[in-house]
């Protein structure tokens, strides 16, 4: 199947990253983000900049969308099930699902929704998109990682490959996704949890001592119960993270760090809360990472104030 639009779901950082590659590729006709009636009352006439330069892409209510050929989904974890309530009257048997969601989670729900064949595992790695204040700015645009899981049609994978290279979306094949999934998830504990408990950026996560400390314990912890789980994360894939970062804007910020800035509730429950429950699980200890949440959840209840 020919993939000629992507229907996306978010249009936050991410979101806006890949959908604005597709439209200066492809055309504004390749994109339509999708919002319910809320949101779109609140987003519309927004001016998006993208790297300094108005981005006006097609958004529409889920009413007047069209059905999806490629819903990608683009938004936090907390707004997962709302978006493919949301999705639901789009989706039919040949829509194909990709899921640019934190952790390991997010592709069981949407298949649980709509089956396992059209949904295909993924995730973004390598970008440095900072999105405030109606502004998408960034450095490194990274790769989109795609793989079939156990149930997923190789079809599938094909006809997103093939969608994402015509529109220039940089993206990579995965033979093993989900070794892929976990390496990301080693990321996301260590760099989005310490940016947000210290206010830090890119820069200061691989500079300061204690973030950096903070940073790579955390890192060796997701080691120790993805081992528990089967999935082999080398010292040297650690390190390979770590360096990424380390390559990226210096006052670049991952998304938690931007949650913390913009107070908004955080992600922490798919990093940190998955490392701890699956460390119970496996009775593998997970100190750093129990230590990452509590403060989250501390600076999270003092906006309340």
């Amino acid at each position: 199947m020919t993939i000629n639009r992507m229907t996306i779901i978010g249009r936050g950082a991410i979101g806006l990253l890949y959908g604005s590659i597709a439209a200066a590729t492809l055309g504004n006709d390749a994109v339509e983000y999708v919002m319910d009636d809320a949101r779109f009352a609140r987003h519309e006439g927004e001016q998006i900049r993208v790297l300094g330069q108005p981005c006006n892409l097609p958004t529409v209510r889920a009413e007047d969308a069209k059905p999806a050929e490629l819903l990608l989904l683009a938004v936090k974890a907390s707004g997962l099930d709302a978006a493919l309530d949301l999705a639901a009257p789009l989706v039919g048997p040949k829509t194909r699902i990709v899921s640019l969601l934190n952790g390991i989670t997010s592709e069981e729900r949407c298949a649980e929704r709509f089956g396992w064949e059209g949904v295909v595992p993924a995730v973004a790695q390598g970008l440095d998109a900072t999105y405030l204040e109606h502004n998408l700015r960034y450095s490194c645009a990274g790769h989109i990682h795609i793989g079939a899981g156990n149930k997923t049609s190789p079809a599938a994978v094909a006809d997103v490959a093939d969608f994402f290279e015509r529109a220039g979306v940089p993206h990579i094949v995965e033979e093993d996704i989900r070794h892929r999934l976990w390496a990301k998830l080693m990321l996301n504990v260590g760099v989005n949890q310490t940016t947000m408990v210290f206010g830090g950026t890119y820069g200061s996560v691989t500079t300061d001592p204690e973030q950096v400390r903070c940073f790579v314990a955390a890192m060796r912890e997701v080691r120790a119960v993805a081992a528990a789980e089967g999935v082999t994360l080398t010292e040297g894939e650690l390190t390979g993270m770590f360096e990424l970062c380390a390559s990226m804007a210096p006052d670049g910020m991952p998304s938690m760090a931007q949650d913390r800035v913009a107070r908004r509730p955080t992600e922490v429950e798919e990093f940190s809360g998955t490392i701890c429950r699956l460390g119970q699980k496996h009775h593998v200890l997970t100190p750093q990472n129990a230590w990452l949440h509590e403060r989250v959840r501390q600076i999270e209840a003092s906006w309340q104030g």
